[in-house]
């Protein structure tokens, strides 16, 4: 029987991603219903999908990663739910970039095949950011990995909001929105009021410029209105 050879230095690629792939295959992050264990969960929050990790990401991650490995070490069952949100304004803009290339613009396309083309993209190059978690040793569960536009959870959300809003505890306001003079649309709610183009030489701040006049935009606050 051959002893395997201890190398003479720590490669962390090959170690990681041996015992990563172990823990996995082992079910470790799995959450198990066990009624007799106090239950422990966090929600991730959701990376955009068409973002790489950075820094505040890694941080922000170890310290879930943290207190989801100390709640298992206690015998608690434990959920740390992994996802992406879709962010539509940014994928949006990825995409129409990538027609750019091609000579071509969305209007060209036409809408049912500019949304194809954008669920596309997000099939082919979605998982990178969910591939940087789990290179970083996330003990998520990916058995229950959702999407922000999953039907179950779109379907949720409007639910909760209008029975939200039924009981008084959100209301629509009007609210300063965002502009954005390139693609012509507002940076908001799917479904708000279109605001007129800036005029000419008009004022606009950062990237999208902020529209001067007040619309309803369908923010939602907590509470009454005043």
């Amino acid at each position: 029987m051959s002893a395997r050879v201890l190398e003479k230095v720590y490669d962390p690629r090959e170690a990681e991603a041996r015992w990563y792939a172990f823990w996995l295959e082992q079910g470790y992050f799995r959450a198990d219903e066990r009624p007799a264990a106090e239950p422990f969960s966090i929600v991730i929050p959701p990376p955009n999908v068409t973002g790489f990790l950075h820094i505040g990401h890694a941080l922000n991650n170890t310290l879930q990663d943290i207190l989801a490995r100390y709640h298992r070490m206690t015998g608690r069952s434990v959920l740390w739910l992994p996802g992406t949100d879709h962010a539509g304004i940014a994928t949006q803009n990825v995409v129409e970039k990538e027609l750019a290339r091609e000579g071509r613009t969305r209007q060209e396309l036409g809408r049912e095949a500019f949304v194809e083309r954008v669920w596309a993209w997000r099939r082919q190059y979605g998982g990178i950011i969910i591939g940087q978690l789990k290179k970083l040793g996330a003990s998520c569960d990916w058995s229950r990995e959702r999407f922000t536009m999953d039907a179950g959870l779109s379907a949720a959300v409007r639910e909760v909001f209008v029975r939200l809003y039924e009981e008084g505890l959100i209301y629509r306001g009007d609210y300063v929105i965002n502009w954005c003079p390139r693609c012509h649309g507002i940076r908001g709610y799917p479904g708000e009021a279109l605001p007129p183009p800036l005029p000419a030489g008009g004022r606009g701040g950062g990237r999208g410029g902020h529209h001067p006049s007040r619309v309803h935009a369908g923010g939602y606050g907590r509470g009454r209105p005043p």
